[in-house]
């Protein structure tokens, strides 16, 4: 396979794959499975072209003693590798695998898989897309006359039908070892924790735990509302009380089935007078952090203060946590500060 065919390959593999991750991020019901299937493939055939790229790229540089672009290119390389590695093992290992991270704390080596995929996307659109580019683009009519063939050659689609057999079978034997090894994983590739553990406190940018002062905190209720108004949690259990059984799954790998007791979203906006023309609701954190649901998912969600029988550990999003049924973690709002209806 030529070089320019290569770096065509190892282009639209990397951002396919980041474009699946991404979806995967909050892709959290069971009908989105395909994504994390796809992204899998992707991986087993983005690894062997990086194989392929650094055995015609390294004796070239070497030899033209091109050490600069050397250097590049094994940064780029390096951390393609550090992303699939991240990725094959948190699965061949059977188990959440945690690596410490000195002062930030430790990160499941999913998280460092997840990081070095969206940090290797720019660093190859800046090397490939300057020198590569016409590569990329379809052939144009030239002087009138009508564009023949294909823009991929026979050989490259064949190569390209064998890059996505060699990925399927690299995800078959990753998971065989997972299996051998006594590991099993949701559709989404988390980890069950034993059914009513707490959660894991965990961020997905790593910011800490705010200090919320539950005697002044309020939820704000605006937007497309007859009645705005700020509610301290006294209010919010008088409103309602009720038990969800929910499985909170976490894009640092892990899930949890746990027991959530707070008051139902749709009791809340039912209180506000939420109008009949509302399509969204916006749920908001104190630290910034939101998620956007429609009317319909929002009125199945529920506004936690516990969390398997005790009380909703701060660090776990108390005095309020957004409880978000067929949605991964980022999606399931900590500190709530406000709900919005748009």
């Amino acid at each position: 396979m030529s070089a320019a065919t290569v770096d065509r390959l190892l282009a639209v593999l990397v951002v396919a794959m980041a474009t699946t991750g991404l979806l995967s991020l909050r892709a959290g019901n069971p009908d989105q499975g395909w994504v994390f299937l796809v992204h899998d493939v992707l991986a087993g055939a983005l690894a062997l072209t990086v194989a392929m790229k650094l055995g015609q790229s390294v004796p070239r540089a070497v030899a033209g003693r091109h050490f600069v672009r050397l250097a590049f290119g094994l940064v780029v390389s390096l951390v393609a590798v550090a992303a699939l590695v991240g990725g094959y093992l948190s699965v061949a290992e059977g188990a959440l695998v945690w690596v410490g991270a000195g002062s930030l704390g430790s990160w499941t080596v999913l998280t460092m898989h997840a990081w070095a995929g969206l940090i290797l996307l720019p660093i190859l659109v800046v090397h490939v897309l300057p020198r590569r580019w016409r590569l990329l683009r379809l052939p144009r009519p030239v002087s009138g006359r009508p564009v023949t063939g294909v823009p991929f050659s026979r050989r490259a689609l064949i190569a390209g039908g064998a890059m996505a057999v060699a990925g399927f079978g690299m995800w078959l034997g990753s998971t065989t070892l997972e299996r051998v090894a006594g590991g099993s994983r949701r559709f989404t590739g988390s980890r069950l924790l034993p059914a009513g553990s707490l959660p894991i406190a965990t961020t997905f940018l790593g910011e800490p735990t705010p200090a919320v002062d539950e005697a002044s905190w309020r939820v704000r209720v605006e937007g497309s509302v007859e009645r705005p108004s700020q509610l301290d949690l006294s209010t919010l259990r008088g409103i309602g009380d009720q038990e969800l059984r929910a499985v909170l799954d976490c894009t640092s790998g892990w899930a949890v089935d746990a027991t959530w007791r707070g008051v139902p979203l749709a009791a809340v906006l039912d209180h506000a007078g939420a109008l009949a023309t509302a399509r969204r609701v916006e749920i908001r954190s104190v630290t910034g952090w939101a998620t956007s649901l429609a009317i319909e998912e929002a009125r199945g969600a529920l506004l936690a203060w516990s969390v398997a029988g005790g009380p909703l550990p701060v660090a776990n999003g108390a005095p309020l946590r957004l409880v978000a049924p067929n949605h991964r973690g980022l999606d399931w709002v900590k500190w709530v500060g406000t709900i919005r209806v748009e």
